[in-house]
Parts: C-alpha cells; sequence; structure tokens
C-alpha cells in the first residue's frame, strides 16, 4: 500500500512538472540545478603510502630540475553543493598514471616505463570560492587485461565538510572512452559530466599547455 502510495506520489510530481509552463521560475531553477558528479572507482593504485605533494605543480619534482614527460594540463574549477553553493576548504586528493600510462604504484606492472621526474599524487584545499587548480601532464591510456585498455582519466577525491565523493575526469574526443565500462557506468546522461575538454591557454598560461576546466559537485558540500 505503502509503495502504490509513494508511485503515485512521484507520478503526481512528474505530471506537475511536465505540466509547468517552460517560462516557469520554478520548471528553469530546477533544469539549472547542477547535478552530482557521478561516483566513480577508487581503483587499485590509490596512494595509500605515498606522502602527497602538496605545491600544486605535478610536473617538476623537488629537487630535480627536468619536469615530467609529456603535454601539460591546466587543471581548475569549482567544489559545489547540489543547490550550486561553494565549497570552502575541502580536501582533493589527486593521482593519475604518468604520460607513458604507468602509476608510480608498487601494485602497477604494466610494463610501459616510469618517469623518474613524475609522482602523479597531489592533494588540494578548495578557497573560500570553491575553486581549486593544479598543473600536471595529460595522463596515458593502459591496460587492464589483455584486451581492455583504459583511456587517460584522473582520479578525484573530495572530502567536503558534510559529504566525500570519489570520481575521474576523461577528456574529451578519446577514441577508448565510448569502450571504457567504469564511465559507461555513469549512464549515458552523467556520463557528459565526467568528460573536459583540453581549452587553448589563457594569457598567463604557458603558450604550449592546455587549460582544463572541471567542476565537482557533492550533494551536501
Amino acid at each position: 500500500m505503502i509503495a502504490n502510495r509513494t508511485r503515485r506520489d512521484l507520478l503526481q510530481v512528474a505530471a506537475s512538472f511536465s505540466a509547468m509552463s517552460a517560462f516557469s521560475p520554478l520548471r528553469a531553477a530546477l533544469a539549472q540545478s547542477p547535478r552530482r558528479t557521478p561516483d566513480q572507482i577508487l581503483g587499485p593504485f590509490y596512494p595509500r603510502a605515498k606522502t602527497a605533494d602538496q605545491s600544486g605543480d605535478l610536473t617538476h619534482l623537488p629537487g630535480r630540475a627536468e619536469r615530467a614527460a609529456g603535454q601539460i594540463l591546466n587543471v581548475m574549477g569549482r567544489v559545489l553543493n547540489i543547490n550550486g553553493d561553494p565549497v570552502s576548504g575541502a580536501d582533493i586528493e589527486i593521482w593519475q598514471a604518468n604520460s607513458f600510462g604507468r602509476y608510480t604504484h608498487p601494485a602497477d606492472h604494466n610494463p610501459a616505463p616510469l618517469d623518474p621526474n613524475f609522482d602523479g599524487f597531489e592533494v588540494l584545499k578548495t578557497d573560500a570560492d570553491g575553486h581549486y587548480k593544479f598543473k600536471t601532464i595529460k595522463p596515458g591510456a593502459y591496460p587492464i587485461s589483455p584486451s581492455e585498455m583504459r583511456p587517460p582519466h584522473i582520479h578525484f577525491r573530495m572530502v567536503g565538510h558534510h559529504d566525500e565523493l570519489v570520481t575521474q575526469m576523461y577528456f574529451e574526443g578519446e577514441p577508448l572512452n565510448d569502450k571504457d565500462r567504469f564511465l559507461e557506468s555513469a549512464g549515458w546522461v552523467d556520463r557528459e559530466l565526467l568528460i573536459a575538454r583540453l581549452l587553448p591557454p589563457t594569457p598567463d598560461l604557458e603558450p604550449n599547455s592546455r587549460l582544463v576546466m572541471f567542476d565537482i559537485v557533492t550533494l551536501l558540500g
């Protein structure tokens, strides 16, 4: 009986929403509400035993003159709750493979080379307006079985005041995106929230780098 009533209530809400004018302020507000960033797996290469860099620049390691190999990316965005409010003081962990597709992790047995100038682990904190940014290199694709490759991606773990979110950022135009079961798990609508574009750099960034914008939306913040 309760289940039937709940179903009727949901149908009534759906019917009411459909009946709203396309110019209804309520409908416009609902349509513009940010959607929560889809969850993704933590993965086997989460760097539990490593000390994270906190400089905001993964392309250089302390004490090394050379930079990491690969396309330089300037990744920036905001952490918001589903009401669109910024989440300040949120902790963000980032980890990724190097440009050859290998993690600096003892469990990664990929024969691709390690990069002596790249660790691929960073910890950040959002500012008062929820902003974060870091510089890194574009990660390479890598095999997870003899017949399956993962597309380039960067892992994010966000810990806010009331919510925690583990997700991954992918890159637009990668042929492996459409074959990746983890990206597909987000569904055809929400998967677009995980795919970022490589944009030209702004004048204050390195000329040959790329700009990547990626917002993270949590439930409560």
